[in-house]
């Protein structure tokens, strides 16, 4: 779903005065909201956190059952083998969970794609408000939870967006169970999708062009022109380490051309034997 558009949001101050309305970047907020990629994105996040402890033991790895509980014949019972048998109590666990990765990887496009998403879905509601700056002098909790009543989100989940990080702001809102406060370029699909109201500061939005610029230059892999091939399969010019390897396999070739002296003294000696065989011959005759 991508209905262009611009989108504005209201502005206020760290106080909760209210300012005139911001225009959005529209490198992000265009409209596009992709719901298979938020989906990947969210259920990647969700799996990441998972450890994977979940173990249990065989029936290898229980202690006991070393031998027979009793004899194969004559006691009317079953037959068994081992006390730690899976269908004994105490015995090991058969197909049971054992300590694994759950991680799932998002190419880092599809995630820029669900972020964007998020962001505009929240733009369509008018849930994005732009603050100028968060200038908190020490941590107070009573001054966050003043600006996000004042701004009505007290019965909202709000997700405070900072310029960079600023510990005094994270600290402020850190005792609040439904406000959660981060760098905006640590935010993810999750992040964005969990808040119900998001406040950004108005310094972050030229991160979003940043982003959004760096967004485009890995977009256009694969798209190359037949300009940009010619360019590439065009010879380079050999380094230092070519030409002196070059100089010195043609300095081997030279070295072969000439007769060398171990070939000298094979061919005399070869000489001087065909010389003695000859000698032979003569004096058995």
């Amino acid at each position: 779903m991508a209905d262009k558009k611009n989108f504005e949001a209201p502005a206020f101050t760290a106080k909760g005065t209210s300012r005139d309305q911001v225009s959005l970047p529209s490198t992000v907020f265009d409209g596009t909201v992709h719901m298979p990629a938020m989906h990947q994105a969210v259920k990647a996040f969700l799996a990441n956190q998972r450890q994977g402890n979940a173990s249990t033991k065989i029936r290898k790895y229980v202690t006991g059952g070393n031998q027979k509980p009793w004899k194969q014949k004559g006691t009317g019972r079953a037959r068994q083998g081992s006390i730690r048998a899976p269908h004994w109590v105490g015995g090991g666990t058969t197909f049971g969970p054992t300590p694994r990765s759950y991680a799932q990887y998002v190419p880092r496009q599809v995630r820029a794609l669900a972020r964007k998403s998020a962001f505009n879905a929240r733009a369509r509601e008018n849930a994005i408000i732009v603050i100028d700056v968060f200038d908190f002098e020490a941590p107070k909790t009573k001054q966050m939870k003043a600006l996000v009543d004042r701004l009505g989100g007290g019965d909202k989940k709000v997700l405070v967006l900072t310029h960079g990080a600023k510990p005094n702001v994270f600290l402020s809102g850190r005792n609040l169970p439904s406000v959660h406060v981060m760098p905006y370029h640590d935010v993810s699909t999750y992040h964005i999708l969990w808040s119900d109201l998001v406040l950004i500061e108005e310094g972050a939005l030229s991160d979003t062009d940043r982003t959004s610029d760096a967004e485009d230059r890995t977009s256009d892999i694969g798209h190359r022109t037949s300009e940009d091939d010619a360019e590439r399969r065009a010879p380079k010019a050999p380094s230092a380490r070519q030409a002196r390897a070059a100089k010195k396999s043609a300095a081997n070739a030279e070295a072969k051309t000439k007769t060398p002296k171990a070939e000298k003294k094979a061919t005399a000696k070869s000489e001087k034997k065909a010389a003695v065989k000859k000698a032979a011959k003569k004096k058995g005759k």
